[in-house]
């Protein structure tokens, strides 16, 4: 194995940093802490950007590291955005990652993500022969499987409250940040949602991948999307007195919120991503479906972030919050960081 520093993959120069965002600070037998801070680290071109960021948001039991890398080591999705011209900010939710977890503070921890569990979500037995993109070995064990599982921690047993707190979070870090474009994988598609609504003039639009449902789903292991594409409430129009008054109902933060619900050939999520999208445009969103393979990209499975044709899948996103989003923002501005 060659030297990752010598590898090759990573020759653009970058600006980047890294931030907090702040927990609340509860009394505890031991001292004043921090509850459920959030970890934001930030890249951006050498010179100049497009107006618009995009803020990353991960999935499940994962962290940032899902948008920086991929198990064989090559740049993740964060990279390319930024050749293509767009500071982004990556975040670790709530919990996850560089940012803390306490049960005494946060709330009881889920179990652990097994292999089990991160095989029959990434590489299922059943897709084996369709899902060409997973060009790497499948046995637990080998070193690709290994780097997949080795980020993935325990979820928060209340998917709600977590749900709740990374919206929260993410609402602080627009009002710093600005305008942008959430990118959503997985779980961490409710907390698009719920960021929307909690910051709508400043979400411009939301690309979700492979996000989690159909709306009101259970999802095994994790919880059920009580209100819809949520567990935790969000307000609707007229107000839902309780969940199952949400169907049907306009969500007042997504009206007409562009969205693309992104989804591989070789993904259980494709099944039900039209019921996602139904619901988004019902609840007044501007949504519509980016299935890979109509843009003749075929083989990927949930994890197209990080399969071997990742700089590929990447495109289609790339170029819908060009033609989607970005033609919102004023033109002097739009070429500013282009002509830089």
């Amino acid at each position: 194995m060659t030297a990752p520093h010598v590898a090759g993959g990573h020759e653009l120069t970058v600006r980047r940093g890294q931030f907090w965002i702040p927990g609340e600070r509860v009394g505890t037998a031991y001292g004043t802490v921090q509850r459920a801070p959030l970890f934001v680290s930030w890249e951006a071109p050498p010179a100049g950007a497009h107006r618009i960021p995009l803020v990353l948001v991960h999935g499940g039991g994962g962290q940032g590291t899902d948008w920086t890398g991929t198990p064989d080591g090559r740049p993740g999705w964060a990279t390319r955005f930024v050749e293509a011209g767009f500071a982004v900010y990556v975040v670790d939710r709530c919990g996850h990652g560089r940012s803390p977890y306490h049960p005494d503070v946060v709330g009881p921890m889920g179990a652990q993500f097994p292999y089990e569990a991160a095989t029959a979500l990434f590489l299922p037995d059943e897709m084996r022969e369709h899902q060409t993109q997973w060009t790497f070995a499948r046995d637990v064990g080998s070193g690709e499987v290994d780097q997949l599982l080795s980020p993935m921690g325990p979820l928060p047993a209340d998917l709600a409250e977590s749900q709740r707190l990374d919206a929260d979070r993410l609402g602080r870090l627009l009002d710093i940040v600005g305008e942008a474009v959430l990118v959503t994988h997985s779980a961490g598609g409710p907390v698009g949602w719920l960021t929307a609504a909690a910051r709508p003039e400043r979400t411009l639009g939301i690309a979700a991948i492979e996000p989690v449902g159909p709306p009101f789903a259970e999802i095994p292991g994790m919880g059920t999307l009580t209100w819809g594409l949520t567990s935790a409430a969000i307000p609707c129009d007229p107000p839902a007195g309780s969940p199952d008054e949400v169907a049907g109902r306009r969500i007042p933060a997504l009206a007409g919120k562009p969205v693309a619900v992104v989804t591989g050939g070789a993904s259980a999520f494709a099944d039900f991503a039209p019921q996602v999208v139904d619901f988004l445009n019902v609840a007044g969103a501007d949504a519509r479906s980016l299935y890979l393979p109509d843009f003749g990209i075929t083989g990927n499975g949930h994890g197209l972030i990080f399969e071997a044709n990742s700089d590929e899948t990447v495109k289609p996103v790339i170029d819908w919050i060009l033609t989607t989003v970005a033609p919102h923002e004023p033109a002097a501005e739009r070429t500013q960081g282009r002509t830089s």
